[in-house]
C-alpha cells in the first residue's frame, strides 16, 4: 500500500483530485482519509458553502437545492488560488456539481497549479443512501443539519444528483478523467479500491 501511495503522490504533483457521489456515499468521509495518505488539503464544497451561509445569513442550500452558479464561483473556487495550498495536492469534495460548471472548474484548478487529475465516483444506489438516511435518523450521528434530517430535503438533493450532477460526471468520462468505485462496501474497502484505482491511473500515465 505505501508504494502504491508512493506513486499516486508522484503522479498527482500538485493536483487535485475530485470525488462524487449521491448524498451520504462517504464522500468526506473518504476524500479526508485520502488527503491525510497523500499529505493534500481536504476542500469540501458542501463544508464551504455552508460555512458562507453562515457567515453572509443567506440559505441558498437549506431546502436541498445546490447553490447558485455565480454564487458558487464567488464562494468555492477562489480557494484554488489560495497560498497558502500552492504547494499541496487538493482532495476535493463534490466541487463543480452542476453541469456547466466543470469547465471553469478544471480551468481555474489547472491555473492555480491544482489540475484535476481524476475523478472519482463512489457509486451507491439511491436506495441504499436512502437506508443510511434513516439508520442515521437512528443513530443521531449526523449532527443538526436540517438536509441529514428532513426526507424531503433529503429527496431534493437525491434529484438534484440526478439532473444536475450525473451530466458533469458524464463530462469528465468522456475526458478520461472518471473513476467508478463501488460505494456499497465497508469504508477500508471503499478506501483501498479508490487507491487501486488511482494506482492503475498513475502507472497508466507512465506508459
Amino acid at each position: 500500500m505505501e508504494e502504491k501511495i508512493a506513486l499516486i503522490k508522484e503522479w498527482l504533483g500538485t493536483g487535485s483530485i475530485n470525488i462524487f457521489g449521491l448524498p451520504m456515499s462517504g464522500k468526506d468521509t473518504q476524500g479526508i482519509k485520502l488527503a491525510e495518505a497523500l499529505g493534500a488539503k481536504f476542500l469540501s464544497s458542501g463544508l464551504i458553502i455552508r460555512a458562507m451561509e453562515e457567515q453572509t445569513k443567506q440559505d441558498y442550500s437549506k431546502k436541498g437545492a445546490l447553490i447558485p452558479t455565480n454564487i458558487f464561483y464567488e464562494w468555492v473556487l477562489p480557494y484554488f488560488e489560495r497560498p497558502d495550498l500552492f504547494e499541496f495536492p487538493l482532495v476535493l469534495s463534490s466541487i463543480g456539481r452542476w453541469h456547466g460548471e466543470e469547465d471553469q472548474v478544471m480551468s481555474i484548478a489547472s491555473g492555480a497549479g491544482h489540475e484535476i487529475k481524476a475523478v472519482v465516483l463512489l457509486n451507491i444506489s439511491e436506495a441504499d443512501v436512502e437506508n443510511r438516511f434513516n439508520a442515521a435518523q437512528v443513530l443521531n450521528d449526523r449532527g443538526d443539519r436540517a438536509d441529514d434530517k428532513d426526507l424531503t430535503i433529503f429527496k431534493t438533493r437525491l434529484q438534484e444528483f440526478r439532473e444536475k450532477t450525473l451530466p458533469v460526471l458524464q463530462h469528465y468520462k468522456t475526458l478520461g478523467l472518471l473513476i467508478d468505485v463501488n460505494g456499497d462496501q465497508i469504508r477500508e474497502n471503499v478506501f483501498n479500491e479508490i487507491v487501486e484505482k488511482l494506482y492503475a491511473k498513475a502507472l497508466q500515465s507512465r506508459a
